[in-house]
């Protein structure tokens, strides 16, 4: 039986992102995606094109951010990004590429400027200022996932959720309230 288009895209984006994350990004290749995929790789060239277009694919996310009252905005959002980090390990895989690959970067970069970005100009009605506001939070948060979920430095890896939200909030309340 012949798959659908849509079910040969998604039946490739599942290999990639379990080859991503088994070999990064670098390592992973589009033929052990297709083999993975039980596909030719022509086909996963058809469907994305090049190996940073299916990345770009694998490594969309929607980092699903509430709606937070502006005065415990900080503490929400080292919450949220604490659980999402622990439910979601390909977000894992994309600050570990991330690191070393532009590609995966670019990626990271595009997902925080296109989600963070409006939810600091939502909670700071400041625009002018939300780009800057907006990167020293991803800095908190981009730092305490590598820290605990790659790094992992045990003191960070041992603290609770509620010991890292009593020690980062502050600080990322400050970024969005701030000066």
């Amino acid at each position: 039986m012949r798959k659908s288009s849509a079910e040969t895209k998604a039946v490739i984006l599942a290999a990639a992102r379990e080859r991503f994350a088994a070999d990064g990004y670098d390592k992973a290749t589009i033929r052990a995606i297709a083999a993975d995929a039980r596909i030719d790789p022509a086909m996963v060239m058809r469907y994305f094109g090049t190996k940073e277009k299916l990345f770009a694919a694998a490594a969309e996310f929607d980092l699903e951010l509430p709606e937070l009252p502006p005065d415990q905005a900080g503490a929400g959002l080292v919450r949220h990004f604490l659980r999402k980090w622990e439910a979601d390990e390909g977000l894992q895989v994309l600050l570990r590429t991330g690191v070393t690959n532009e590609a995966a970067a670019e990626r990271m970069r595009t997902i925080f400027g296109g989600q963070v970005m409006p939810l600091v100009i939502d909670l700071t009605g400041d625009p002018e200022r939300a780009p800057m506001r907006a990167s020293l939070v991803a800095s908190q948060l981009l730092g305490l996932a590598l820290s605990r979920y790659i790094l992992k430095f045990p003191p960070m890896v041992a603290a609770t959720e509620e010991e890292i939200i009593a020690w980062l909030s502050p600080t990322v309340q400050r970024y969005l309230t701030g000066p």
